[in-house]
């Protein structure tokens, strides 16, 4: 992949463009752009106004919400692949609802809402994939609510661990950490000291073991 182009191919991938011509897929790439971030960098804040829907191309994304004594919500991480910010092309008003930053180097593609909103109004296809994109964020927001308000703190981290599982792992395991951990505990609504001694818990239970940003799970079906 060239660092500095977008490839029709890269984004082709993604459900969200399958659905696009060539000539369409040319148009969205024309007016797009090339972000690099920093770690801690923001790439937008909350109701700053919202003209771009993005793609992460590499690194992790961190979505969260500032209360006003300081302290960060995180509502989602986004990972390489993935798309957000893009249900904000129909929204009135017009204005990012979260702050985003990054989490290490990373690399954002970046696409224009009124070029997007163009090609929409050619091409029924791309809207039913939108509509099936916001209908699998809205599914995933209602299994968050499900899991806060009915899972103990305990299930919600070892549901989190099984998630980052690769497909057809049978037995034990090891994963990396995507986010640091403490931006998972954020993201599981897990106090700090309780993600700790959740962690000490599963590993004198023989669960895992953990290594820094480590994880061995020695049985996938004792967490499940």
């Amino acid at each position: 992949m060239h660092a500095n182009k977008i490839l029709p191919g890269e984004l082709r991938r993604h459900h969200l463009f399958g659905g696009l011509d060539d000539d369409q897929l040319a148009q969205l790439i024309e007016s797009a752009r090339i972000i690099h971030l920093d770690e801690g960098q923001h790439l937008f804040q909350c109701r700053q106004p919202a003209s771009q829907f993005f793609m992460v191309r590499s690194g992790t994304i961190r979505l969260y919400l500032s209360a006003p004594d300081g302290a960060e919500k995180v509502i989602h991480l986004v990972t390489a692949g993935e798309t957000f910010a893009e249900a904000i092309t129909f929204m009135a008003g017009q204005v990012y609802p979260v702050n985003a930053s990054a989490l290490g180097a990373c690399e954002v593609l970046a696409f224009s809402n009124q070029t997007f909103r163009a090609i929409l109004r050619e091409s029924t296809d791309t809207c039913f994939r939108l509509m099936a994109d916001m209908s699998t964020w809205l599914k995933r927001q209602l299994a968050d609510i499900d899991a806060l308000t009915l899972q103990n703190a305990t299930l919600r981290f070892t549901n989190y661990l099984l998630h980052q599982v690769p497909a057809g792992t049978q037995h034990e395991v090891t994963i990396k950490l995507g986010a640091p951990k403490h931006v998972i505990a954020s993201r599981l609504s897990i106090q700090p000291e309780s993600f700790s001694r959740i962690l000490r818990n599963l590993q004198r239970e023989g669960h895992i073991t953990a290594e820094g940003n480590l994880i061995h799970i020695k049985d996938i079906s004792t967490l499940g």
